[in-house]
């Protein structure tokens, strides 16, 4: 009898705890309590920005800039990707694979889904209110439209005073 192919899971992650509280969730609720038959495969998938994007100049001196600002981008993707493997080892959930993909977050995970086939993509909520959203633009909002999968936004509750 042949083995069911597992459905793809990605989930989107940064260095806030929106993320890292997504990415518990999912674990608590998708992964730990099947073990070891999870029907899922999980990706997990880092947005580096662009050194160019981060540091947003041009012009003299920027060349010198650059590298060392690309530098500490990849330290931090890095550091990510290891929390975020530390948290699934906590949890014994071995079977992942962690990406760092190049570019604004909303394309990157768009593009992850497309790449994996993913059944679903999972985001964390920062909250930010209307004006902020406006501004910065939300990635879980363009994903719910972009996103050619089903989209779950995992939201941190409100902690009560």
């Amino acid at each position: 009898m042949a083995v069911a192919e597992k459905q793809v899971m990605v989930i989107g992650i940064d260095d806030s705890e929106h993320s890292t509280y997504a990415l518990e969730w999912i674990l608590d609720h998708f992964f730990v309590p099947v073990a070891p038959n999870c029907p899922f495969k999980l990706y997990i998938v880092h947005a580096k920005p662009t050194a160019s994007s981060a540091v947003g100049l041009a012009g003299p001196g920027a060349a010198d800039v650059l590298p060392i600002v690309d530098a500490d981008l990849k330290k931090i993707s890095a550091r990510v990707l290891e929390k975020a493997k530390e948290i699934c080892t906590s949890k014994s959930v071995t079977d992942v694979v962690l990406e760092v993909g190049e570019g604004d977050a909303r394309n990157v995970l768009c593009e992850a889904v497309e790449k994996h086939h993913a059944s679903i993509l999972v985001v964390g909520s920062h909250g930010y209110g209307a004006i902020r959203r406006t501004v910065l633009g939300s990635v879980s909002d363009y994903c719910a439209h972009h996103a050619h999968c089903t989209v779950m936004i995992v939201k941190k509750p409100k902690t009560k005073h």
